[in-house]
């Protein structure tokens, strides 16, 4: 069985998957009453339509930005079919519907919330941990240590919150994403017993993605502060705000680098080098993805075949929701 050319990758909703193809995005939800709503849309990414955008480097950031918005709206949609279900679960708790106002408010003050926890714990505190350690004029063991320290909160923060029942099931979904994109790479039957023969880990998943970005970053940053400190600063010390301004500039080229690395992993999967490069993502992703049931296989799958344009009908209770434009 050879390995499709077409590549199909998504991301875990809640109660859900969405799927990426070359044309298409399609996020498949279980609601509580069984049914599989699918929301389909077309899609083709602006690295294809511009061709600055499509040059190596410059693709990987301007494909994190895309993929980011359409993971917000996405997590969003299925937030909102969750919301439904509750309250056809509880009719007498409904209170009176929240003006689209307050909703927005509401919505930006927890990604100030969320961002500001990232800066703090990702960005701030490894590198004043750094500094208490006196390590400020070692650009080098700096950034190795504010790195080591950085992918310690990630990996921490990662277990935590897989504790919590809701991100265990959608971690399970992920699980599901996975195994179907297997599946269908290795030209295998989409059926359930089928997809799920096969591995939860895949090389090319946005957990080993960010893994890449933090292990890169330590290698810039460090050359970077020294040229600063050397020939900037007449070889005095960054201090905490600078490096936190101009590393932050940097964020654009090391994840453009990331996603090429990860491009590539992809393709040389069974390499040495690759296998090694990828372990470290691919050990969190035990974390990140959980063994999934067959009904959760069954939306990834539906998922996949809806954004490649593959025949769905006899899956049944299926509802298509029509995008709005």
């Amino acid at each position: 069985m050879g390995k499709k050319q077409i590549e199909v990758g998504g991301q875990a909703v809640i109660e859900g998957v969405m799927m990426r193809g070359p044309d298409n995005l399609a996020t498949a939800i279980r609601r509580k009453d069984k049914t599989i709503e699918i929301k389909k849309t077309k899609f083709i990414s602006k690295t294809k339509q511009n061709k600055f955008l499509g040059f190596p480097i410059i693709r990987g950031f301007a494909s994190l930005i895309e993929m980011l918005i359409i993971g917000l709206q996405t997590l969003n949609f299925s937030a909102s079919r969750a919301e439904l279900d509750w309250e056809e679960e509880n009719p007498k708790k409904n209170k009176k519907k929240k003006s689209q106002t307050r909703e927005k408010f509401e919505e930006i003050v927890s990604y100030i919330f969320a961002f500001s926890l990232a800066f703090l714990l990702f960005a701030f505190l490894p590198y004043k941990i750094a500094e208490w350690m006196n390590l400020g004029k070692e650009n080098v063991y700096f950034n190795l240590f504010a790195g080591t320290i950085r992918i310690t909160f990630f990996v921490l923060y990662v277990w935590i919150i897989g504790k919590m029942k809701d991100v265990k099931r959608l971690f399970e979904y992920h699980g599901a994403e996975h195994k179907s994109v297997f599946a269908y790479e290795a030209d295998s039957k989409l059926d359930s017993d089928s997809v799920q023969r096969f591995k939860t880990f895949h090389p090319r998943c946005g957990t080993s993605f960010i893994f890449f970005v933090l292990l890169i970053s330590i290698l810039i940053f460090s050359l970077i502060d020294t040229m600063v400190t050397r020939f900037i600063l007449s070889g005095n010390a960054p201090s905490i705000f600078l490096r936190l301004g101009y590393h932050f500039l940097l964020i654009p080229f090391i994840s453009g680098i990331s996603y090429e690395v990860l491009k590539l992993s992809g393709r040389n999967s069974e390499h040495p080098l690759v296998k090694l490069m990828t372990a470290p993502g691919l050990a969190l992703q035990r974390i990140t993805t959980q063994p999934p049931d067959d009904e959760q296989i069954e939306v990834a799958v539906i998922a996949m075949k809806c954004a490649l344009n593959l025949d769905v009908s006899d899956y049944k209770n299926l509802k298509f929701i029509k995008a709005k434009k």
